[in-house]
């Protein structure tokens, strides 16, 4: 039996995270953000907070709260969002994420976000690790060039400047990591829908997914 659940995987800057939020709200499903999860999991294990105690502090001292502009994440009363955003704290949660003890760690965690109502989660391994019985499995990915251009605007949004063909090289880079590893690499599941968004819009992605989830949820 397949469970309640979208899984959203890709490679950085595909749109993950826009249409998981959108999709989320249109189902008015739980939103899961992996990538956010582990990037908290980079910002406490550089605050010195060892592995074995880190999903204990997320439990205990992390909130993942809502609002317009996507997951606002509180450690304790402070808001770490800004931090969680930054490229040095992306790339630390790549390199991390390829240690087997902190996908161990985080596996439980991530399943834990799932509750009857539903799910949404994204991620790079949510339709082939975490969340194998998905309903509804899909790969959003998109050329390296339009991604950069995108998480440039990004960063150019939040007052980050960039350079370009940097940013380019890095987003190969991780790619390459991602698709290579031993340890989930990032590859499509065998019942996923690869969709690439390199000539759409957000609003034409969103159009083509609501119409995947008419016929798996009756939305």
């Amino acid at each position: 039996m397949k469970d309640n659940i979208v899984t959203i995987d890709g490679p950085s800057a595909s749109g993950k995270g826009t249409l998981a939020r959108n999709i989320s709200k249109y189902l008015g499903f739980e939103i899961l953000d992996s990538g956010l999860l582990y990037r908290v999991y980079a910002y406490l294990y550089n605050c010195g907070v060892e592995h074995s105690q880190i999903t204990k502090t997320i439990n205990q001292d992390i909130t993942f709260m809502s609002d317009d502009n996507g997951i606002v994440v509180l450690k304790e009363k402070n808001n770490i969002t800004d931090e969680l955003r930054k490229e040095s704290t992306a790339k630390a949660a790549s390199k991390i994420s390829a240690i087997p003890e902190t996908r161990e760690n985080l596996l439980l965690l991530q399943r834990g976000f799932y509750t009857p109502k539903g799910l949404v989660a994204d991620g790079r391994d949510m339709g082939t690790v975490v969340f194998p019985n998905a309903k509804l499995k899909i790969f959003l990915n998109a050329s390296p060039e339009i991604r950069a251009k995108r998480r440039q605007l990004e960063l150019q949004n939040r007052g980050q400047e960039v350079n370009m063909l940097a940013l380019i090289e890095d987003i190969k880079q991780r790619d390459l990591k991602d698709k290579t590893r031993k340890l989930s690499p990032l590859i499509p599941a065998e019942d996923s829908i690869v969709i690439d968004s390199s000539e759409m819009t957000p609003a034409e992605v969103l159009s083509f997914t609501k119409k995947l989830t008419k016929k798996e949820f009756n939305k």
